[in-house]
């Protein structure tokens, strides 16, 4: 059982999580949702995008606010989720539906579970960490990591999660990511305490270790904590993935193993009814077109898709793409991928690494070292930046990776027992088996559109854990190896800050899909304008803008017309209104307002072509 937390401790994770709180709330409803958001807040609503489901409102000429908030069915939430996210994250928009009906339909509501759920994860993470590294709390008490050890290391995992972009970033989304990686990291938590509490049933020492949770209660809530991940974005199947392969490494009980298997099969026996009786159904035909389509484009068109670049599946096309996926994966080479795929200057920043790294490694303890080796880790670094063709500053951090990954195996080496090294190797089989699966898929699908960091996140609170294991290291090293390591991270900390701000001001495309800041929502502000200026007689004409159908069973609905704008106005608007409103056949982009009987009409929003419409 894990000791009480100390004063200190208390006092520095409530200062972590206001932290966290407070970098996640600043500027979190200042931009517009993006398409995928408006694809969540439909979603959520049980309303399909493009009016799959509001045939009998868009089919009349006119409609209202009345007609378009009917009641729907449990069918139409299907249908939507179908339609809008190819039958995933049923829970994720369970959840959002129950948020939105308390709490409205801003877009600060709108994203605040993601907020929640992002600084759920700096807590969860350092609950992890302080419960399985703990001496006290694994079978074999003895251990170099002391209490005091611990709790910096749990303390310094959470204070990286509270600064991660991508925690941030996507606590600013309104998609399941925050919510997925949360559930997952609490997943992992209890499969370890499952595994901790077989093992002390053969030991009397630490038979108390899980607490007074009893292994039923455990197994009972690890099975619907996989249901619900699973079911919040389906790629968290991965992170289970990675508990099997655990499990086959040290699990040495065949009737845990039984128990598991039973709780495996009756959580994926749930899961499937959503795949039989629910929007899952979709999901593989989806995904079987999604391959040939992508492919298609990868072999005749890679360059200039209006999906962005989508090469043809090639090793070295993969690794072009899954470069920076590994690399933003740690704090400390965040942004490095551009330099990693550029043979020409990371051969040499990484060959410096390597270098200094055996010089530490050579002269680590000893006492009086040949006094070269004083100066031997700076000058080996800065003798680099000559040589750089670009980025040099960049390809000096690039250049301490190989320490700093030295650093974490010293970690490991010198201050972890047995039991303590099992849990490194489950947050190394996390930290990298997610991303190689997904490189995996790419291969099998041909072409490299779904290599993205969002698919694999699940993968960071683990890689958090390893990255203070090396900074925590660090102080322990002789002053001459230590301060030319520390000086190039607070290069990287630079680079950190600067990030964070370009997420907060929307220029990070790889974080917020834009270099262009968004603008205010402008659904939200056009439902505001008709509300003030609306009056019985007025009609309110919307845009009538063509569709480009991708695919007929699943893009076409029934209207080659866009119907999104109407929509996504109608959700901000009363749900008792009686404004009359339709379609305007002759207007690609403008919501309009049309006075009584007269030829007065008031533009309340000019679209511009898309410049506002999907929020680029």
């Amino acid at each position: 059982m894990s000791a009480p937390l100390s004063r200190n401790t208390l006092f520095l994770l409530s200062a972590l999580l206001v932290l966290a709180l407070g970098l996640r709330l600043y500027r979190v409803g200042t931009y517009a949702i993006y398409f995928d958001e408006k694809s969540t807040l439909l979603v959520s609503q049980s309303v399909c995008l493009e009016g799959f489901n509001q045939r009998d409102v868009f089919d009349k000429k006119y409609f209202t606010p009345a007609e378009f908030w009917k009641p729907k069915t449990i069918e139409d939430f299907i249908q939507a989720d179908i339609r809008g996210d190819i039958g995933n994250s049923p829970s994720y928009y369970a959840v959002l539906w129950l948020w939105l009906k308390v709490f409205g339909l801003s877009d600060t509501s709108l994203r605040m579970p993601s907020v929640i759920f992002s600084v759920l994860i700096v807590w969860m993470l350092f609950v992890f960490v302080r419960r399985h590294f703990r001496s006290g709390s694994r079978s074999t008490l003895s251990s170099t990591l002391t209490d005091s050890s611990v709790d910096a290391l749990a303390l310094t995992s959470a204070a990286i999660a509270t600064i991660e972009p991508i925690f941030v970033a996507y606590s600013h989304i309104a998609r399941n990511y925050s919510m997925t990686i949360f559930l997952t990291l609490l997943a992992t938590h209890l499969f370890l305490l499952i595994l901790e509490r077989v093992r002390s049933r053969s030991s009397l020492v630490g038979s108390m270790s899980a607490g007074s949770v009893s292994l039923p209660i455990l197994y009972v809530a690890y099975g619907a904590v996989f249901v619900v991940a699973v079911l919040s974005h389906y790629l968290a199947i991965t992170v289970y993935m990675c508990h099997g392969l655990y499990a086959l490494l040290y699990l040495r009980n065949s009737r845990a193993w039984v128990t598991l298997a039973i709780t495996g099969a009756i959580s994926l026996g749930l899961v499937s009814l959503w795949f039989f009786f629910g929007g899952g159904s979709y999901t593989f035909f989806t995904l079987e077109h999604q391959k040939n389509f992508y492919r298609n484009i990868a072999l005749t068109n890679p360059m200039g898709s209006p999906f962005g670049i989508i090469l043809p599946a090639t090793v070295p096309n993969i690794a072009v793409r899954g470069v920076p996926i590994f690399a933003d994966l740690f704090l400390i080479t965040n942004g490095l991928g551009a330099a990693l795929t550029g043979i020409r200057n990371s051969v040499p920043a990484l060959g410096l690494g390597i270098i200094a790294t055996f010089v530490i490694h050579r002269y680590l303890n000893v006492a009086k070292p040949p006094t070269w080796v004083y100066a031997a880790v700076p000058l080996i670094l800065l003798v680099g930046l000559p040589i750089y063709s670009v980025t040099p500053l960049r390809l000096l951090v690039l250049s301490i990776a190989i320490p700093f990954i030295y650093l974490i195996y010293r970690y490991v080496v010198d201050r972890t027992n047995a039991d303590q090294k099992r849990v490194v190797v489950i947050l190394l089989l996390l930290a990298i088996l997610p991303t190689l699966f997904l490189l995996f898929m790419a291969l099998r699908s041909g072409h490299t559109f779904g290599i993205t960091q969002r698919y694999s996140a699940f993968s960071f609170p683990y890689v958090c854990i390893l990255v203070a294991m090396g900074l925590l290291q660090l102080p322990s090293l002789r002053k001459w190896f230590s301060l030319p390591i520390a000086a190039v991270l607070l290069l990287q900390t630079w680079h950190i800050i600067q990030l964070l701000g370009a997420i907060y001001a929307d220029k990070a495309p790889k974080y917020t899909y834009f270099e262009k800041p968004r603008i205010a929502n402008p659904y939200w502000s056009a439902a505001q304008q008709l509300k003030q200026l609306y009056a019985p007689g007025d009609t309110i004409l919307y845009p009538n803008k063509k569709r480009i159908i991708y695919s007929e069973k699943i893009d076409k609905t029934y209207s080659d017309v866009t119907l999104l704008d109407a929509q996504l106005v109608n959700v901000y608007l009363p749900k008792d209104a009686q404004y009359i409103q339709r379609v305007d056949p002759n207007e690609p982009d403008r919501i309009v307002l049309v006075k009584g009987n007269s030829d007065k009409k008031i533009t309340i929003f000019d679209f511009k072509g898309n410049t506002y419409r999907y929020g680029d």
